[in-house]
């Protein structure tokens, strides 16, 4: 128990079984748990159990087969929008439609997230985040009807994991950690950090498989490419200002 975090791998082929509901809950619960700037909790986590939906949610997250497979979705969203109408019934006049709580509420959003990960995985449940919540996020939010001030920022597919893959790599803990102050890398120490995760027998595959000649290039012509990189980024800056996000 001691070591969970230590054993985090993501899951992306589940069991039907159904979660029961205390233990959902518990989840939930110990994501209210998390950090939250001022008390605010200025996040949302939309639960969806129900099939049919999670098959209107399939698209958004590139038709990934764990997304209606997985008995339950949950949508993180930065929401500024509870907060703001909790002010203004109570005659604070609130000033929280702007990129500064855009990012403190995603701060919000993602200690919560991971609060119920480890929850979860405490009780022998397995978890994947998606990242492709960005690239749909308002198809995403028409979808869960999510109102003014809210804004999908990650999902989490939650089940009973049908699969058991080995632990992925992980960078030394030398190239991340700066003591003190950020020291800056040398170019020998880059080609020494990434030394063994280049090496390893899943780089040699991909790059057979991408015909590249290092594992750098598989993510720049690849995997996050410049163009859909610039893409995502209008699209979420634009339903950012759409939602409310970039007030004056």
């Amino acid at each position: 128990m001691k070591r969970m975090l230590f054993k985090h791998r993501s899951i992306r082929k589940f069991r039907s079984n159904p979660i029961p509901e205390e233990l959902l809950r518990e989840c939930l619960e110990a994501a209210t748990r998390a950090s939250t700037c001022g008390n605010m909790q200025l996040y949302s986590l939309v639960v969806t159990r129900d099939r049919t939906l999670r098959e209107q949610l399939a698209p958004c997250h590139f038709n990934q087969p764990m997304v209606v497979e997985a008995p339950c979705v949950v949508t993180v969203c930065v929401d500024i929008h509870r907060f703001s109408m909790w002010c203004s019934q109570r005659e604070a006049a609130p000033a929280y439609d702007n990129f500064v709580w855009f990012l403190n509420g995603a701060t919000d959003a993602l200690l919560a997230a991971q609060n119920f990960c480890v929850q979860a995985e405490i009780h022998g449940l397995g978890i994947c985040y998606l990242g492709t919540t960005l690239y749909t996020a308002g198809e995403i939010a028409r979808i869960l009807t999510l109102p003014q001030g809210v804004i999908p920022l990650t999902t989490i597919v939650v089940g009973y994991p049908d699969e058991s893959p080995e632990l992925t790599d992980r960078l030394p803990l030398e190239a991340v950690v700066h003591y003190e102050k950020y020291t800056d890398y040398t170019a020998a120490e880059i080609d020494e950090l990434w030394a063994e995760k280049e090496a390893s027998e899943q780089t040699t595959r991909l790059l057979e498989e991408n015909g590249l000649p290092n594992l750098a290039q598989i993510f720049t012509l690849r995997r996050y490419v410049r163009e859909d990189n610039l893409a995502i980024s209008r699209s979420y800056f634009t339903l950012l200002k759409e939602r409310g996000f970039f007030n004056q």
